[in-house]
């Protein structure tokens, strides 16, 4: 079973109910079902959003294991993703808000920076030679580029289950739900990368499950268009633990400054420096910068 799982669920909708320490009442009748359900207001739960966010924040937010949440976020937004226990795994799906078919290009991302490993100074590419996203922090190193997230054939057949309201969800399940809640469909999914779980790519071509980094990591992107963020808080298709195991997530997301001319992490590399200038390009002739 999954630690702390919500069954597929958007965080916080049921794990508030089953942690309120209020007396039951009676919901026989509509009126009475209304009482009970406003008496829900204030109640708190382990995993859940911050709705408003705390100040200085656009996004505060615990998902639990088996679970997903989506946001739109400036440009220049810093998004913080952290592991409190070791045993959260990230997928994220990144788009440019507006224009969703510009979106994350793992196979770019990977193949334009000669690099298979996500550590900070690297950046998230779309398909379109332009930078969607910056990691400007990175203090796990245990990520993946290569895999994906599960789908619910393989949950299915490892798990038992791999249904988006089922007890162990895939991560592909989970974003088509927060894929429809922003327009888009099963068709605008790519595959995704995931932090806080990793691989080692051997000499052979074969892939080595590493793992976690341990408790209390985290990874900062930063925004460089506007985006539509889908994150699914999943195992790793290659964790080899036979139980549904994901610890929760936390998200958190301040407002910020897109990188500029000047910047280190802007002429970290030509192939970098040409992204940012592609980035740069479009967003002027759109009259955004």
């Amino acid at each position: 079973m999954a630690t702390g799982t919500t069954g597929g669920r958007k965080t916080g909708q049921s794990t508030a109910r089953r942690t309120s320490r209020r007396a039951p009442r009676p919901t026989g009748t509509t009126y009475e079902a209304r009482e009970h359900a406003r008496a829900q207001e204030g109640a708190r739960a382990a995993a859940m959003p911050q709705v408003p966010a705390p100040e200085g924040l656009l996004w505060s937010e615990t998902v639990a294991g088996g679970g997903y949440t989506h946001k739109v976020l400036a440009r220049g937004s810093e998004l913080r993703l952290a592991d409190p226990t070791g045993d959260a795994c990230a997928h994220v799906l990144l788009f440019v808000d507006g224009r969703p078919w510009e979106r994350l290009n793992a196979a770019d991302t990977v193949k334009v920076q000669w690099n298979a490993y996500l550590g900070a100074g690297r950046l998230l590419l779309s398909d379109q030679g332009r930078v969607l996203a910056s990691l400007v922090s990175d203090t796990s190193g245990r990520h993946d580029t290569l895999c994906g997230t599960s789908s619910a054939a393989r949950n299915a057949a490892r798990y038992g289950d791999g249904s988006a309201q089922g007890r162990s969800p895939a991560g592909r399940e989970l974003f088509l739900l927060a894929a429809a809640k922003n327009g888009l469909g099963a068709r605008d999914l790519p595959p995704s990368l995931s932090f806080f779980q990793g691989l080692r790519v051997e000499p052979d071509g074969a892939l080595e499950f590493i793992g976690s980094a341990g408790p209390g990591t985290s990874v900062t992107l930063r925004a460089e268009q506007p985006l539509t963020v889908l994150l699914a808080n999943v195992p790793h298709p290659l964790d080899p633990r036979p139980a549904y195991t994901c610890g929760p997530l936390e998200v958190r997301a301040r407002p910020g400054a897109a990188t500029a001319p000047g910047d280190p992490l802007w002429d970290a590399t030509p192939e970098g420096r040409r992204a940012f200038l592609n980035t740069a390009e479009h967003l002027t002739a759109r009259g955004i910068v």
